[in-house]
């Protein structure tokens, strides 16, 4: 933005949420002198959710999601505190101008903004238009400035067909996803895959890759013959000739055509022809087609390519990256994007020739109506993008040079062979000019050995006619560009959601990526897709998802109502759930053979609560506890190790706790099965472990191991660590701070007392008689982490490798051991100074 204004007239400064900046200039706004701010959103402002308590999966029945559970917009990212942001910088503004991404989810955008600010602006002449959009397809000075001068009003018709999309895929999404999850993790203990998910759009995605699946297994190999024949013209090198029967799938009637042909030694020139072919340079570039390339030719995933391609927008190296358009309108300026590319050290040569010689008018393409095709705004390096951010721009201007470029034009000669009854040819090509080859020299025509020169009637010597047997070649896996060109055959998904779809089906670990970009459905995949088949097969196919589709674009459109849509589409996927349920045997017939049930999976680990037996440890995901004799089934945290913890018992349920730890530099923390599924207190969400029980008197609880309040986070407590030692260690129960502190020391554990100065507890320390720090070789002392001079040297700020997530919340502050003790541990009086001196 300050690069369009003189230097000094625009100042930057970054927003209250600490990660969008505001930049602040005057101008002239409609004629008048005006006081502008400019700043930015991170994606969405508002996502849609379930109200609170539809939220919890063991309460609510997953069939009232499709109707009775009331929706809300929640912030996206709460941590952004983006409404509160935009209310602030809006507050006493009397005009916003909207320069969202020019697609429907930057349309919807718009209105997440205005929903939050115009409240706050000044509200003017009650006729006065105060909210514009600006449309644009590159971040260039000439665009923006054409965007300005042309500002239009934000469509709510196609924010309101994203709202409908968002609905159905939160409503029809979590019902499938929650009961199948539920059912299946709750008979089987190896189907490794922590959410058994469903998706009207990713569903028919790994559809599409397991019908090829199921092509190759069906496959049954075909024996055919072909006549293989070589002639020669007196020393030139043998000719291989192609039969024009092709193939026979019949010996015998191959050995007939074999004897006839073996009646000639001489192959007589029926024909000779040569005639002139052009291979035509690539319509322009649009988002599938990027995305297909950058699979096939590039190697890089779709997911990752509209990663690096949006980079490259933002940073104005290309035009927007999502356009179904493969067609340049008259107005724009390709001279003016080609000229941007004459000093390229590796296609300036290419580009000067163009320009002084003239443009060729791109292939006539598809206008969608939407942005012009993807094209390289600037010129760049690869020092400046980076390896893949490089090879997708230089792929992007490659193609863009090439659809101004000249057809590639070649001499096509085809000679004509009679031996024997049989005929049989052979073609060869000669360049005649390379055309937009020249830059895309893959495509280009490969150089083969000269025909031989002949007329008709001319013979050649028969070197060679054989029986050559071969057979017929199963398909292979799905390439992801070849699911990409299914998807949009058939309307599943949009340029902006295809990667994602994919990407969803790779993380669900439904497909495998093997060499060469090939899907290759794991047993899960293949096995949940066979079941939707057994059961309803329209859950699966293209067909029905295809038809919403066409219904949201529609509503983007006018021309269809948006309550209605929902409403009618709603009412058909619920009858099909209702369906699907009655009908999960079918599909659970197939699971059992596939998969192991729950009881017979998983090692004794750790003993049941309640019938005091051995309760199996099943690592696969998501990772839980299964008592058979109870049939009841723990959750655990997630990716980490889980041990049993010194056979010690919960005083509660009198479950044997479990230590979870996420590596040698992570954290780690006792549980309580039982607990941790079904807290005991109030203040106790699910998912905690003991490092956030507020048991009073428990010795595994915060309370007897909580130190004092987090150094960073504001509602998390620092907790010993009783199984680190002699690399003793306290760690925060919310964030990934770790305190690593009295290194070789016997015995490290919290005292009762408390530091008069921050509150925190006490910790009393048994150093190792040959490594003590304290003077004289005294072994103990007790001590404040925080404040204590003895102990600043022996203290370490680290933070924990974390590789999962977990929701809860322990009651902030300190340990709470009951009535007197001191709830709220402060932090040292002057924070950071606590953590310059202490904290290394």
């Amino acid at each position: 933005i300050c690069s369009l204004w003189p230097s000094g007239s625009c100042t930057s400064r970054k927003g209250l949420n600490g990660a969008c900046a505001v930049h602040e200039y005057n101008g002239s706004f409609h004629g008048q002198t005006a006081r502008f701010k400019m700043t930015s959103v991170c994606g969405h402002v508002m996502s849609l959710d379930f109200i609170g308590k539809y939220n919890n999966w063991d309460k609510v029945d997953p069939a009232e999601l499709f109707s009775k559970a009331p929706t809300e917009k929640k912030e996206a990212n709460p941590k952004l505190n983006m409404v509160k942001f935009l209310q602030v910088e809006a507050r006493g503004c009397d005009y916003v101008v909207l320069w969202l991404d020019c697609d429907k989810e930057g349309e919807n955008i718009c209105f997440e903004v205005l929903d939050a600010i115009q409240p706050v602006m000044n509200k003017g002449n009650i006729r006065e238009q105060s909210v514009y959009r600006a449309k644009f397809s590159s971040i260039t000075d000439t665009d923006i400035w054409n965007a300005m001068n042309r500002l239009g009003e934000p469509n709510r018709n196609e924010a309101l067909s994203v709202d409908a999309r968002q609905e159905l895929d939160l409503r029809i999404g979590c019902a499938f996803t929650r009961f199948q999850t539920k059912y299946f993790q709750g008979k089987y203990g190896n189907l490794d895959s922590s959410l058994i998910s469903f998706g009207p759009c990713q569903t028919p995605t790994l559809g599409f890759c397991v019908e090829r699946h199921d092509n190759i297994q069906s496959f049954k190999p075909e024996t055919y013959w072909v006549l293989q024949t070589k002639v020669f013209k007196e020393k030139d090198s043998p000719l291989t000739l192609d039969w024009n029967r092709v193939r026979v799938f019949d010996r015998e009637v191959g050995q007939m055509f074999v004897n006839l042909a073996k009646t000639s030694r001489e192959a007589q020139v029926e024909s000779v022809s040569k005639r002139e072919k052009a291979k035509q340079r690539p319509q322009a570039l649009n988002t599938v087609e990027m995305l297909r390339v950058a699979s096939s030719a590039l190697g890089i995933g779709p997911q990752h390519t509209m990663q690096i391609a949006e980079r490259l927008y933002t940073q104005g190296y290309i035009s927007y990256p999502r356009t179904e358009t493969t067609h340049y309108p008259e107005n724009f300026d390709l001279k003016g994007a080609l000229k941007q590319q004459t000093n390229s050290s590796i296609w300036a040569e290419e580009v000067k020739t163009l320009l002084s010689t003239g443009l060729n008018r791109p292939r006539k393409g598809t206008d969608a109506g939407d942005h012009p095709p993807i094209t390289p705004m600037r010129a760049a390096s690869e020092v400046e993008l980076g390896d893949d951010g490089w090879r997708l721009y230089e792929y992007i201007t490659r193609h863009f040079i090439a659809t101004v470029s000249q057809d590639c034009k070649y001499l096509q000669t085809t000679i004509e062979f009679i031996i024997g009854t049989e005929a049989f040819s052979c073609s060869g090509k000669t360049l005649i000019s390379a055309g937009y080859t020249a830059v895309m020299p893959w495509q280009g025509i490969p150089m083969e050995e000269a025909m031989p020169a002949c007329d008709r009637g001319d013979t050649f010597t028969v070197d060679e006619i054989k029986l050559v047997e071969k057979q017929t070649s199963p398909p292979d896996y799905l390439t992801e560009a070849e699911l990409i060109t299914l998807m949009e055959k058939h309307g599943i998904g949009t340029d902006a959601s295809i990667p994602v779809h994919i990407n969803n089906i790779c993380q669900r670990n439904y497909v495998t990526v093997e060499n060469g970009r090939k899907l290759k459905p794991t047993n899960l995949g293949i096995v949940l897709v066979h079941g939707y088949y057994k059961t309803d097969a329209e859950l699966v196919l293209p067909t029905i998802r295809s038809a919403v589709e066409k219904q949201l674009n529609l509503i983007a459109l006018g021309k269809a109502n948006y309550q209605q849509v929902l409403q009618h589409t709603l009412d058909i996927f619920k009858r099909k759930f209702h369906y699907f349920v009655d009908s999960i045997t079918s599909m659970d017939e197939l699971m059992e053979v596939s998969f192991s049930p729950i009881a017979a999976t998983g090692k004794p680990l750790s003993r049941c609560g309640k019938c005091h037996r051995f309760m199996k440890y099943i690592q696969a995901k998501p990772s839980r506890l299964h008592c058979s004799h109870c049939d009841e089934t723990y959750s655990l945290p997630q990716n980490g190790a889980i041990k049993l913890y010194k056979e010690l018992r919960c005083p509660l349920d009198d479950f044997e706790l479990v230590l979870w730890t996420s590596g040698a530099r992570g954290k780690s923390y006792p549980l309580c099965p039982y607990c941790f599924s079904n807290p005991p207190f109030r203040d106790m969400k699910k998912g905690m472990g003991c490092n956030e029980c507020t048991h009073p008197s428990c010795q595994h609880s915060l309370n007897s191991f909580g130190i004092g309040q987090c150094v960073e986070c504001d509602s998390g407590v620092l907790v010993l660590d009783p199984t680190s030692g002699p690399k003793w260690r306290m760690a925060c129960n919310k964030c990934n701070v770790v305190v690593h502190f009295f290194e070789h020391a016997h015995k490290v554990q919290a005292a009762q007392e408390s530091c008069e100065t921050c509150d925190a507890s006490l910790v009393a320390v048994d150093f190792n008689k040959t490594r003590t720090p304290l003077p004289d070789g005294d072994t103990q002392h007790t001590g404040c982490v925080f404040c204590d001079l003895v102990f600043q040297d022996l203290v370490e700020l680290k933070h924990a490798t974390m590789r999962h997530g977990r929701g809860g919340g322990a009651r902030r502050g300190g340990r709470g051991r009951g009535k007197g003790r001191r709830g709220n541990p402060k932090k040292p009086k002057d924070k950071m100074a606590a953590l310059a001196a202490y904290f290394v």
